[in-house]
């Protein structure tokens, strides 16, 4: 790279792209993410579910801020940010269940969720791995998150299949 400008340089679009892409993928992951989320802290029926409700409450602030960093991280690098007619669903995992006591089928949805998340950032942290340290960094801290969520996720997971066999 001529200028030392890094991935801003002219000279460099075509990484420039390939970083904008990925960073556009996690950002419509963590918009899908806040959406399923809605509606899985809103549906669910029982005493049980509440903790979960309150989780997925707490967790639709930090993952909206998530696609605000990766939205100003692809302006950044002079890409444009998606509107709403380019985005397409791929997280069947975190529909809503049919039933709505069904608090499982949501830990199970929230756990496939964040491992995707932790899975794909992971491979943007190797993608930006001496090329963009910027956004480097903003994903490592964002994969901190996810990892805490997904955690705390298997930990609920356990706790209901223990229940269902203690």
């Amino acid at each position: 790279m001529s200028s030392g400008e890094g991935i801003l340089d002219r000279d460099n679009p075509e990484k420039r792209e390939e970083i904008v892409a990925m960073l556009t993928k996690a950002y419509w992951m963590e918009i899908e993410t806040v959406m399923s989320y809605i509606a899985n802290s809103t549906n669910p029926d029982g005493v049980r579910a509440q903790e979960i409700i309150q989780s997925l409450r707490q967790d639709i602030q930090e993952e909206l801020l998530h696609a605000q960093k990766f939205a100003s991280r692809i302006k950044e690098l002079y890409g444009v940010v998606p509107g709403s007619m380019d985005f397409s669903p791929e997280q069947s995992f975190l529909q809503p269940p049919v039933n709505q006591s069904d608090i499982v089928h949501v830990i199970k949805g929230v756990i496939a969720a964040e491992s995707g998340a932790i899975e794909f950032y992971t491979r943007i942290i190797s993608e930006t791995d001496g090329v963009d340290p910027v956004t480097q960094d903003m994903v490592i801290a964002i994969l901190a998150d996810e990892q805490g969520h997904r955690r705390l996720f298997e930990g609920f997971l356990k706790e209901y299949e223990a229940g269902a066999t203690g």
